[in-house]
């Protein structure tokens, strides 16, 4: 595992405890099918995907390091 993969795993981790009140046992037993669904289901209706432009935007803005 490499430590980019760790650090995002661990952030997705705590995002899920937050948004959907998951433990860390749960969020490491779930599948994504299943945190797919949950963060669909959170998702506002009818949103546009983001563009390549300003997803690069975003990323310039925000590095993750």
């Amino acid at each position: 595992m490499t430590a980019s993969f760790a650090a995002a795993a661990v952030r997705l981790a705590g995002q899920a405890g937050t948004a959907f009140g998951w433990t860390p046992d749960i969020f490491w037993n779930a599948t994504p099918a299943e945190l797919l669904a949950l963060v669909r289901a959170a998702a506002p209706e009818g949103g546009d995907a983001i563009d390549a432009g300003a997803l690069a935007r975003l990323m310039e803005a925000f590095p993750d390091g």
